[in-house]
């Protein structure tokens, strides 16, 4: 299996065992939101356009609705299943789920008080890494000052060029975490003070 499944399986693990209520980083979402958006987003592409454009989201949040009223159980093993054979998610599942179900299950487990970083992994970090080279670079458009992005071992991308730069450095999955928004993200900020808020204080989403 590749990392995007594997991502997949704990994530539906840990929705059967927390239930459909349980808190996630997607505030106001639950987890039963969180996993009627991954069902919406591989099964009904004419529903997931309005996720990134405004003047669909009432179509997409009608169709999201739909799924979270179904039984628990079922909504789990939908997610569980995976796309159609006709999807572009099943056909670039790597390419297309292994950020996505990593960020989501860390949603997930992150939400809980007693939540821990998971140790470093060396296949899951390489995906990740290749992922967050791409990402980053989107998430980080709109920043005012340079942000470059380093590992512990010393391997650093830069994902916005500009004055005062500032190195965020971190393990891959807090990397990751950081580039998406998350508050919970354990990273170091080196760089200029002010520069340094900028990029705190700077709207990561997509």
């Amino acid at each position: 299996m590749g990392v995007a499944q594997d991502e997949r399986k704990l994530l539906c693990d840990l929705f059967t065992e927390l239930g459909p209520d349980a808190p996630t980083l997607c505030d106001p979402w639950r987890t039963r939101d969180l996993a009627a958006h991954l069902v919406l987003r591989e099964r009904r592409p004419d529903a997931a356009l309005g996720i990134l454009a405004k003047p669909l989201a009432g179509h997409t949040q009608k169709v999201q609705d739909a799924y979270a009223a179904k039984p628990w159980a079922e909504l789990v093993d939908l997610v569980r299943s995976g796309p159609p054979a006709w999807s572009p998610y099943a056909l670039l599942d790597d390419v297309l789920n292994t950020v996505e179900y990593f960020v989501h299950h860390e949603d997930v487990r992150r939400a809980a008080d007693d939540w821990t970083p998971r140790s470093p992994d060396p296949r899951r970090d390489a995906a990740l890494w290749k992922g967050l080279s791409r990402t980053a670079k989107l998430t980080y458009r709109n920043s005012p000052v340079g942000v470059v992005l380093r590992r512990p071992d010393g391997e650093a991308v830069t994902v916005k060029s500009g004055p005062s730069p500032v190195i965020l450095t971190g393990q891959v999955s807090e990397l990751l975490m950081h580039a998406f928004g998350r508050a919970r993200a354990e990273v170091d900020y080196d760089g200029d003070r002010d520069a340094v808020t900028a990029v705190k204080t700077l709207d990561r989403g997509l």
